[in-house]
């Protein structure tokens, strides 16, 4: 009796038996009696209810049991070009790499293993990419990206270019391979060159502001063909803003300003058209000008308008001496018209009288009134 060993597994374990430290065989749940005078008899239990085999002998259990294993556990054996999915009772809970072999006990819960083909494609199924997001397993295993409205996404695999993205939702496995995503924001971008200190044809001192609006229409070409496209347009509307400055003259700038939008417009969209990128508009903003050379213009606008104002004077002195000329000649040749205008200075005269006496009737009147004021023009 003291050489029989009691073993009991419980209905939540199994047993693993190993004689001589060689495995021989697997205990269901039950009560067990061994004879082992030597001791040469090790049973070790196993919990089942989490169901992998934690063991450091996986692969040595599983050719011991050999076609048996599938009686035991569930195997999972996944490729090195695939990904296996690990359900539980039908949920997926896990997500196994290339090159995985596991073992789940079977009894308490059902343990399921789905391989996919990395070569089918990398792009995560949409249920398995939300189940995983939810286990909060999705960023370990695969690379995710949301690509926003107005913006296209550029897959890269191992540095390649594969394919672009229109706006949504990916997840893409990154087993073995390098997987990155670009976005390319495609709205209408603002552009601002400031402080530019340029010179003109005259040798006159500027600080230039520009402002420029830009579209990416290309993506794929926007991001291949040049490092840092909003880098390069920068530098484009900066040569394009110094070479128009530096062909015009100051009066130029100031007196046209339409056509320096236009010069500099020109140049930028001729440079990163074949970018994939549309230059939408140019213009400038500011032209500010050192102290002393504001005190000269204010000066010349100021005799400007000095000179102006002289010219309309005379001229509208001219005018009213011409008039008056007109005026004389129809009231010597017309007596009529005389005499209406000699009542309406009497009117004018009377206006101003509170009382007059009238001796000699009108005509003594208008001669009196024209003695009166002969001496007044001679004074």
């Amino acid at each position: 009796m003291f050489w029989n060993k009691r073993i009991v597994v419980g209905d939540g374990e199994r047993g693993l038996l190993y004689r001589n430290r060689r495995f021989e065989r697997v205990l269901a749940p039950g009560v067990y009696r061994m004879f082992d005078p030597l001791g040469r008899v090790e049973v070790v239990l196993h919990g089942i209810a989490q169901a992998e085999y934690t063991g450091r002998d996986a692969d040595t259990l599983a050719a011991a049991l050999g076609d048996r294993v599938h009686e035991v556990f569930s195997v999972a054996d996944v490729g090195t070009d695939e990904v296996g999915l690990l359900s539980r009772d039908g949920k997926l809970v896990d997500v196994l790499a290339p090159g995985t072999r596991k073992l789940y006990w079977k009894g308490v819960v059902r343990m399921e293993v789905e391989t996919v083909a990395l070569a089918q494609g990398l792009e995560l199924d949409a249920g398995v990419a939300r189940r995983l997001r939810q286990l909060g397993h999705l960023d370990r295993v695969a690379v995710a990206v949301v690509v926003p409205e107005e913006s296209a996404g550029l897959l890269f695999v191992d540095g390649r270019l594969e394919r672009t993205l229109a706006p949504g939702a990916y997840a893409f496995w990154n087993f073995r391979k390098d997987v990155g995503v670009e976005t390319v924001e495609l709205r209408v971008q603002s552009m601002e060159v400031s402080g530019q200190e340029l010179l003109t044809r005259d040798k006159v001192s500027l600080r230039v502001n520009l402002a420029g609006s830009i579209r990416v229409v290309d993506p794929v070409a926007a991001r291949t063909r040049v490092a840092r496209y909003g880098d390069y347009v920068y530098r484009e509307l900066q040569y394009g803003l110094r070479k128009a400055i530096a062909a015009k003259t100051l009066d130029e700038l100031l007196g046209d300003k339409a056509s320096l939008d236009a010069d500099i417009f020109g140049h930028v969209r001729g440079q990163v058209a074949e970018l994939g990128i549309e230059v939408l508009g140019v213009g400038v903003k500011d032209v500010i000008l050192p102290g002393e050379m504001k005190d000269i213009l204010n000066s010349v606008v100021q005799a400007e308008k000095a000179a102006q104002a002289n010219v309309i004077r005379r001229r509208e002195e001219a005018n009213a001496t011409r008039s008056l000329l007109n005026t004389a000649k129809l009231i010597e040749e017309n007596p009529v018209l005389q005499r209406l205008m000699e009542l309406e200075a009497l009117e004018k005269v009377t206006a101003k009288i509170g009382s007059m006496t009238v001796f000699g009737g009108l005509d003594g009147v208008m001669n009196q009134l024209v003695s009166l004021k002969a001496p007044a023009i001679s004074r």
